[in-house]
């Protein structure tokens, strides 16, 4: 996601759709060549990671071929990114042999994921050995104590096959007392050199594995010949002292997402779970287990799960929704052109996701249930006063999400909207289904009805494709409504605001106050979040974030890369701000400002009088309460 989009793939990304007009149609089959790579005669592919402290790699692999012409391919469109984010700048000191002696590769002129061999006659497999550059291109996959795995990174594999029947045999070289976690069958294990099971394409792109020095493994359960874990990789030993009751909350999740869907598509689910601040945050999604990435102290410092304890419960919920059920145009055979990926129901695959994995978070007790009513007041608001939505519907940032999460970079981004947009939003968009579904069948049936229908029943790890058309399907076999005309309206056309009925038919409504939201970070050291008061969010120094359009700050003139010194005359800090939003409630003198915009200062002065504002939502008395009833726990505890 962080990669800039090869040439080539632009043409795509801006064929944006209609809304309400253009509809992705499914491609033609694609004629793909004879897998060379079979169970009996896969290829081979070793990771050496007794380097990886050093920031290095080095991948050792065997492809079979044939004489002649031949194409090695490096993986470029890689499954849960959405996007051609193949780091093609991990890749160094290629080198290509056949019977011990070296072979001329050239890259394509134009794919250039594609690297073009002439293998001698009689060849019928080749070596290819590369060093992985770990932390190179924005991405930083190694630390002195923990490699994060993927192995799209060290592959290549041979052109224009179909993943699933394209066959790998895997092997890692761990530094001397580290552990990993895989989903991926271990065929053998001596010492640090583990030896993995053969298995397709497919299942090995999608297993990471992770490895580290600070290694804890914890079952957070078993059951029906099945298992689920939650592996811990630490930057430091004091990181995994974990509190029981977290780790307790860990353990419902499985029993609260099997309820949600009505059973599994999993035979072992492993959530790895780095703990990093180098290595940041991230989440990406697999079909038997998960890449995640959190701060140090993310699973000891309660604001971590506060703010956050969706990460786990979200890419968990992932492999029902977006691995098990996938849109019918992100299942392709090949991870390469020109079966590229198309990207507009990711309003289901990752909207809906995101409502299911905040959902799960607080009813496994990850985070507070009560605290539910406060997160939608602060997601909400931030999304109705977003202006960048009074002119681009929704539907563009899913089918145009490749550019958004690559390239939507900058000042602005509430102008431009965000690739986090499809996911807030979405959870909103799924939250008001749910909630007109439990309004329409008097409490009866609730969205959890859909995904039963939707990803339910217990079978070992699959792909089953949907469309829009088996969205609104599974809907209204739950409850008979206009499914079809609800979408069009929150996702394919412009929506003024986000879907808002769903807070009163909920039994709430939303107010504003100087009262902060606890989910709202900021008027402290690292910030100040004054974007629903004077409508602009500064850095712990005073530098201009972004400015909402029309509001005091945008009509005073403050723009981003600004930043704001003094306040009345004053050093800028985040006290003083706040103080000086509150006493210029009720009067009628501007704040004066003194900004500075690169070598420049100037004076500003900000007529703003109506005081701090924060969202939150107010019971409305007499009314049912469904954020409680969807919030609650829905499983027997353990």
């Amino acid at each position: 996601m962080k990669q800039v989009t090869p040439a080539g793939i632009l043409a795509l990304i801006f064929a944006l759709a209609l809304p309400g007009t253009v509809r992705a149609q499914p491609m033609p089959p694609p004629q793909l060549d004879r897998p060379l790579a079979t169970q009996n005669n896969p290829m081979t592919v070793m990771l050496d990671a007794r380097k990886a402290a050093l920031g290095r790699a080095y991948a050792h692999m065997t492809i079979p071929v044939t004489p002649g012409r031949f194409t090695i391919d490096y993986p470029e469109w890689i499954p849960g990114e959405h996007g051609p984010t193949g780091p093609l700048t991990d890749i160094s000191e290629l080198r290509v042999s056949a019977g011990g002696k070296p072979l001329r590769w050239q890259r394509d002129q134009v794919d250039l994921y594609a690297f073009h061999l002439n293998v001698p006659p009689g060849t019928s497999v080749i070596n290819v050995d590369f060093t992985v550059l770990l932390n190179g291109g924005g991405d930083t996959m190694a630390t002195r104590n923990i490699l994060v795995g993927n192995w799209n990174r060290y592959i290549f594999y041979q052109r224009n096959i179909d993943n699933t029947q394209y066959f790998a045999r895997a092997s890692i070289i761990m530094p001397a007392g580290w552990d990993f976690a895989s989903a991926l069958p271990v065929a053998s294990r001596a010492g640090g050199r583990v030896n993995f099971e053969t298995v397709s394409l497919e299942t090995l792109v999608d297993s990471p594995t992770d490895m580290g020095a600070y290694v804890k493994h914890i079952t957070t359960w078993t059951g029906d010949g099945a298992a689920t874990y939650l592996d811990l990789f630490a930057d430091a030993p004091e990181d995994l002292k974990i509190d029981d009751k977290v780790i307790a909350a860990y353990k419902q999740l499985t029993p609260e997402a099997m309820a949600l869907y009505g059973g599994r598509h999993w035979n072992v689910y492993h959530a790895e779970l780095t703990l990093s601040n180098t290595l940041g945050f991230e989440g990406i999604e697999h079909h038997q287990s998960s890449d995640d990435r959190a701060p140090d102290d993310f699973l000891t410092n309660p604001r971590g799960q506060l703010l956050s304890g969706d990460l786990v419960p979200h890419e968990f919920s992932h492999s029902w929704n977006g691995k098990y059920r996938r849109p019918f145009d992100l299942q392709q055979p090949d991870y390469n052109d020109p079966y590229p990926e198309r990207t507009e129901l990711l309003w289901q695959y990752e909207g809906m996701n995101q409502y299911m994995g905040d959902m799960l978070s607080f009813r496994a007790g990850i985070r507070d249930p009560k605290d539910y009513p406060e997160y939608l007041a602060a997601l909400y608001s931030n999304l109705a006063y977003e202006p960048g939505r009074d002119t681009t519907p929704l539907i563009d940032t899913t089918t145009g999400a490749p550019y958004y999460y690559c390239c939507a970079r900058g000042v602005y981004p509430s102008l431009r909207r965000t690739s986090g947009d499809f996911y807030r939003e979405g959870e909103l968009v799924w939250l008001d289904a749910d909630t007109i579904i439990r309004e329409q069948s008097h409490g009866t049936k609730s969205l959890d009805d859909y995904t039963r229908l939707f990803a339910g029943g217990v079978s070992g790890p699959k792909v089953v494709t949907y469309t829009r058309e088996d969205i609104e399907n599974y809907l209204g076999q739950v409850v008979p409504y206009d499914w079809h005309g609800f979408f069009e309206k929150y996702v394919y056309s412009i929506a003024p605001v986000p879907p808002t009925d769903e807070i009163a038919r909920a039994g709430y409504k939303l107010v504003f106050n100087a009262t902060p939201n606890k989910f709202i970070s900021g008027r402290g050291g690292r910030g100040v979040a004054a974007w629903f008061d004077a409508g602009v969010t500064l850095g712990g120094t005073g530098a201009v974030a972004d400015v909402r359009e029309n509001s005091a700050a945008w009509k005073a003139g403050l723009a981003p890369g600004m930043q704001i010194v003094a306040v009345n005359g004053r050093d800028f800090n985040a006290d003083l701000w706040t103080q000086a939003i509150k006493d210029a409630k009720g009067s009628t003198a501007p704040l004066h400002l003194l900004v500075k915009q690169g070598h420049w200062y100037q004076p500003i002065d900000l007529d703003y009088h109506d005081g701090l504002k924060y969202p939150h939502l107010e019971r409305v008395d007499g009314t049912p309460d469904m954020l409680s009833e969807i919030m609650r726990a829905h499983a027997a505890g353990p």
